[in-house]
């Protein structure tokens, strides 16, 4: 004799063929009905399609409810293409018979016409896809983190300087004050995703393809407005066919610099018309062919902006972006890059009096908090003597490059000096300035001489530069996170600016070598790798990039 629950099973079956619902196995996606946990993928074979009634509940053939929930079992698991429809489209009134049940009893064969399959495949179609719509919607709901924004001062984001044509007039004679926002984000390319596939097991592989994240970025974007982006891992085709002419019609005008060689991806820097208009535009390439040092193919970008003040003024804003080599191991390499970054940076920001205009530097520097990389933007020197090149960057907690950096870290046919400008220019701003202390020089040439050779070790620049985030929760000492994927969780990406005197984040004893400067106004708080994991990392289902958005907000002060 069956089992109880077994004969339940039959009778259920047998009992309500006359249903309003259909069970079928060739529908799309498997996500349009689930039940609780998770079973191993393997083939199980389903029943024939069969009418359910409306009030039909699941027979208890595994026992009580609570030894079925965890059985494990899950539908879409090993059935890819089912779907559950709800109601039944073959059938046009309450009363009427399913269409399967009146070819039964008219005695026609099984099979439908042509007709009633078109049609019956076009409202199955229409049903999973609402299903499906449905389902986004709620993983979108409960798979998203908010960030919040964090301000430093009075004014909320919302408020523009100078909306007020009063409040204009009134100003003009005080200080020049702009407001604007910079965003820094790591759209990761997909060919760089689908050649290091290793770092995203834990994605689901629709997550992944391309047509599938690029609204999703698109959306970020739209979302977070800022004034001005900053890109990394712009793919050139993507760009070329859908980026650039997606982010045009959002009012912005972009720059791009794809990599050396045959490097697929490039860095994009992207603003707003109705905020800036273009100066000058100022590709870097890292690649040198006559440098053995210099064989790889990252690539930075340089863009001087004038802001469109609703008042006259010659105030311009230095805009950086770039994106350093990876490798843990070669710190050597990422410190000639970023030298060659600031080289170009110190030749396009100074101004007519001297100074430098202000300057935000943007970018993935493949380095951690707190790396003698990261010192150096911050500080502006570095004595590199007796450093390993495998601790430079701070990736690696145990670094496995540990030969010492040379010295010089370049060799002098770069063109770089050791203070990170190019040598031809700051021979003649030498010549200008020293003409009066000729003898003096010539009388200690030996002793400079040694000096310099002591010196050889330092690098320096003369940008006073602060970070917008902090790279710590002060409330709980939790490191924030920029990058979260299979293999790592830390913050590589930066928004360094130049602060003005009176900025919170003003490096203590640093040189006033700016006109005017940046105040910080507010940024989108980052998050900690433990908040990220609760949405399985990066990418997701609404974050398509294994990196987030950075966003702040400066005002420009103008002296």
């Amino acid at each position: 004799m069956l089992p109880r629950h077994m004969q339940r099973l039959g009778r259920d079956w047998i009992a309500h063929l006359n249903s309003s619902q259909v069970f079928t196995s060739n529908g799309p996606v498997s996500t349009c009905m689930r039940w609780a946990g998770h079973y191993p993928r393997a083939s199980f074979p389903l029943p024939v399609p069969v009418d359910f009634s409306a009030n039909w509940r699941f027979p208890p053939f595994f026992g009580p409810w609570r030894q079925f929930q965890n059985s494990n079992w899950q539908l879409d698991n090993f059935a890819r293409s089912s779907c559950f429809h709800l109601p039944n489209p073959s059938m046009k009134s309450e009363g009427e018979e399913p269409l399967t049940k009146k070819r039964r009893l008219s005695g026609q064969h099984d099979t439908p016409t042509p007709e009633e399959e078109a049609n019956f495949a076009n409202q199955k179609e229409a049903s999973c896809l609402s299903v499906a719509q449905n389902e986004k919607s709620d993983s979108s709901k409960k798979g998203t983190i908010k960030r919040h924004w964090e301000y430093f001062c009075q004014h909320s984001k919302t408020m523009k300087v100078f909306e007020n044509k009063e409040t204009d007039q009134s100003n003009r004679e005080c200080e020049a004050k702009f407001d604007f926002t910079v965003m820094s984000y790591n759209i990761l390319s997909q060919n760089l995703l689908e050649d290091n596939s290793h770092l995203y097991k834990h994605c689901r592989q629709r997550l992944l393809i391309w047509t599938y994240r690029f609204p999703n970025i698109l959306q970020e974007i739209k979302q977070l407005d800022a004034d001005v982006l900053c890109l990394q891992e712009v793919q050139e085709d993507h760009y070329r066919k859908e980026i650039k002419s997606s982010l045009e019609s959002l009012g912005y005008h972009c720059e791009y610099k794809m990599r050396t060689g045959r490097k697929p991806d490039g860095c994009a820097i992207c603003f707003k018309t109705s905020k800036f208009s273009l100066i000058s535009s100022n590709p870097v390439e890292f690649f040198r062919r006559d440098i053995p040092l210099l064989d790889r193919d990252n690539v930075g970008l340089v863009l001087l902006l004038q802001p469109k003040f609703q008042c006259k003024t010659n105030a311009a804003i230095c805009i950086a972006n770039t994106h350093l080599l990876y490798n843990p191991r070669r710190g050597d390499i990422k410190l000639t890059q970023l030298a060659m970054l600031l080289a170009e940076i110190a030749s396009v920001a100074p101004q007519k009096d001297g100074t430098f205009c202000p300057i935000i530097i943007c970018g993935d520097f493949n380095s951690v908090p707190g790396s003698p990389l990261y010192r150096f933007i911050k500080e502006g020197k570095l004595n590199y003597e007796g450093l390993a090149i495998g601790k430079v960057s701070g990736q690696e907690q145990f670094p496995r490059g540990q030969r010492i950096l040379s010295i010089p870290i370049w060799p002098k046919k770069l063109g770089i000096s050791q203070n990170c400008v190019y040598e031809i220019k700051q021979q003649q701003k030498e010549e200008n300035a020293g003409e009066k202390m000729e003898e003096a020089k010539l009388n200690n040439t030996k002793e400079i001489a040694r000096a310099s050779e002591k010196l050889s070790s330092k690098l320096q620049h003369h940008f006073k530069l602060s970070s917008v985030y902090s790279h710590y929760f002060p409330e709980t000492g939790m490191p924030e996170v920029t990058t979260c994927h299979s293999r790592s969780a830390v913050t590589v990406d930066y928004i360094f600016y130049s602060a003005a005197n009176d900025d919170d984040a003003t490096q203590p004893g640093a040189v006033d070598s700016f006109h005017g400067g940046l105040k910080l106004l507010g940024r989108l708080a980052l998050l900690t790798e433990k908040d990220l994991w609760t949405v399985n990392g990066l990418p997701n289902e609404n974050n398509s990039s294994d990196h987030l958005p950075l966003l702040a907000e400066f005002r420009l002060i103008e002296r």
